[in-house]
């Protein structure tokens, strides 16, 4: 316990040094195992896991899924999904912000990253709003929320993390997404509803569209519809695996991106750079986090902690009830996907010790990352808009977004008390 405890300290001070996060999971770990197991043994179990992280036929979902994201942010078709959601709902009082969050989740379920469906939606959704006359508050606080449906809804990045780390099919978690994804939608439109209750002038409505024009925007998004019901709905009927589902859904988004003349030599070539950067980014933070989680699995903290508190908690719910506590106060400090490695390997034996499904605590999980997303001051999304959006003030984007926070806070307590949400369709799978 004594020699974990102080390796996470060790890694808060590397990282509080401006020492990579990813680097510093990786020294600390090496020189952890090093000092309990010796040298030899440490560095060939840090060689083995390099290895095997890199060669792991699993993880190929990764630079997949992000390739697939990269080519449907190329091919236009969020500005499809904004008007097609704006045709039906944009007539009403905060209308368009509402829209931004709908076209989000469709942008999700094609797009596995939180960050590129909050740089396009800023892209789509901003000037139509400021057209109409939103307040930047309303604006950017629904772009930035909406943003983060890109890693729950399927595919998802976060997931696949939390799968590899895990051992979790990663199939199970993206079926187990799907209607956690809709109850966020829900709950993210309805804090839409509460600011403009609160301030009608924060959300003026725009013009209504007749059927016809609804009909017309509904046809426009029968590619991403496609591309969803290929890969979900391949990886649910168990036609293919989640890692065949990413090769499929990559080569489907390519395809339409060509078909619709949105590919040069020029833009390929970009597409794949792009794709490249992520991917070894996302690689090298996880190859540094397996590594300490060999030093903490090799200490006795897991087992420590999970039975300090199934000794003082009669009742195991609010075991995660404080985790997820935890995990909320984190997320106002800590960037996420950092925040989520480090307390992986200490908390996930807890869960499985008290008897909890791995693939709830995982929906859990890609939630808790998702508020921190758009918590201030280091959420990721707020300044990724903030970049797009030089003329907003980044005071009045922090402003904006903590109806959405508090929106996200009550929809984490919703999977909590029910986790039949996030169960019901996965448990469908295989029967």
């Amino acid at each position: 316990m004594i020699e974990a405890s102080l390796g996470f300290l060790a890694v808060f001070v590397l990282a509080f040094m401006r020492i990579p996060l990813a680097l510093a999971m990786a020294l600390v770990g090496l020189a952890g195992l090093g000092l309990m197991r010796g040298w030899t043994p440490a560095f060939a179990s840090t060689s083995q896991v390099i290895f095997e992280t890199g060669f792991q036929y699993v993880l190929s979902v990764i630079p997949l899924f992000v390739l697939m994201g990269n080519f449907v942010a190329r091919a236009g078709m969020a500005r499809e999904l904004y008007a097609a959601a704006n045709a039906f709902v944009g007539h009403r009082r905060g209308g368009l912000a509402m829209a931004s969050i709908i076209a989000s989740g469709g942008f999700g379920a094609i797009c596995g990253s939180s960050i590129a469906t909050a740089a396009t939606m800023t892209r789509v959704a901003y000037p139509e709003m400021k057209r109409h006359g939103y307040r930047d508050t309303l604006a950017t606080g629904a772009i930035a929320s909406g943003g983060t449906l890109g890693i729950l809804i399927p595919p998802s990045t976060i997931m696949v993390i939390y799968g590899i780390i895990t051992e979790t099919d990663i199939g199970k978690l993206f079926i187990a997404g799907i209607l956690p994804g809709l109850v966020a939608v829900v709950c993210l439109c309805l804090a839409v509803v509460v600011v403009t209750w609160r301030d009608p002038l924060a959300g003026p409505p725009a013009e209504r569209t007749d059927w016809a024009g609804r009909l017309r925007a509904v046809r426009g998004i029968w590619g991403v519809a496609v591309l969803f019901a290929l890969v979900i709905g391949g990886i649910y009927g168990g036609v293919f695996t989640a890692t065949e589902g990413a090769g499929v859904g990559a080569a489907g988004a390519f395809l339409f991106a060509l078909l619709r003349g949105s590919l040069t030599w020029r833009s390929l070539l970009e597409i794949l750079m792009e794709s490249t950067r992520t991917t070894a980014m996302l690689f090298t933070i996880l190859i540094g986090a397996m590594i300490f989680t060999s030093f903490v699995n090799f200490t006795s903290m897991p087992g420590d902690l999970r039975d300090w508190l199934l000794q003082f908690s009669p009742h195991p719910i609010m075991v995660v009830a404080a985790m997820m506590a935890i995990y909320v106060m984190l997320g106002l400090v800590m960037e996420e996907l950092s925040m989520v490695l480090l307390t992986i390997p200490v908390f996930f034996p807890v869960i499985v010790g008290l008897g909890f499904d791995p693939v709830w605590f995982g929906v859990l999980i890609v939630t808790v990352v998702e508020i921190g997303m758009i918590s201030p001051p280091v959420g990721m999304n707020l300044f990724v808009i903030n970049s797009l959006l030089p003329s907003v003030k980044l005071g009045d984007i922090f402003k904006g977004v903590w109806p959405f926070v508090l929106a996200d806070v009550v929809r984490l307590a919703i999977l909590v008390a029910f986790p039949a949400i996030a169960l019901w369709l996965p448990g469908l799978m295989g029967r």
